[in-house]
């Protein structure tokens, strides 16, 4: 019986004591992505074109990973872009205003798509071209070429003959 009258002393657990570590989440972006962006971007811009590396590297890829005249700094700390981009722009159009629409395209699609904030968007106008040197640019057939080449030299590379 005097077990029955014994009172057991619980002591409840303090969940504050426990220090659980924070989720974390992380997501990777890679910079083909922010140059996707940029293209579809400059496409819908009139007066202007990418500066292309030369013909050879474009084909085998070289000297750049992803697309040449499209270059992308991240800064994961700061959760930030800095994009730089060299276009050639066609004569006859303002060069600050093309610098202005061009900035803010980029830097609002970029924020929208991907939440990261854009810390700088430098372009470089490289070229003042003709109007029928901006089309040759922006000409599908140029760029699919240039993508059947690529994909011909990417089928040779893993081909098992000699």
């Amino acid at each position: 019986m005097a077990e029955k009258n014994r009172k057991i002393d619980i002591k409840k657990v303090d969940t504050n004591e426990f220090n659980l570590p924070e989720t974390s989440f992380v997501r990777d972006i890679e910079n083909r992505v922010f140059q996707g962006i940029v293209l579809q971007c400059l496409s819908e811009i009139e007066g202007i074109g990418l500066v292309e590396g030369n013909f050879i590297d474009s084909i085998f890829n070289r000297g750049q990973e992803g697309i040449a005249g499209i270059h992308v700094e991240q800064d994961s700390k700061n959760q930030s872009v800095i994009i730089k981009i060299e276009i050639n722009i066609q004569y006859g159009f303002s060069i600050p205003e093309m610098a202005e629409e061009i900035q803010t395209r980029i830097a609002n699609e970029i924020t929208k798509i991907t939440g990261l904030h854009v810390s700088c968007v430098h372009v470089v106008f490289k070229n003042v071209l003709s109007i029928d040197q901006i089309k040759m640019l922006r000409s599908p057939m140029t760029q699919e070429s240039l993508m059947n080449a690529h994909a011909r030299t990417e089928e040779e590379e893993y081909n098992d003959e000699f």
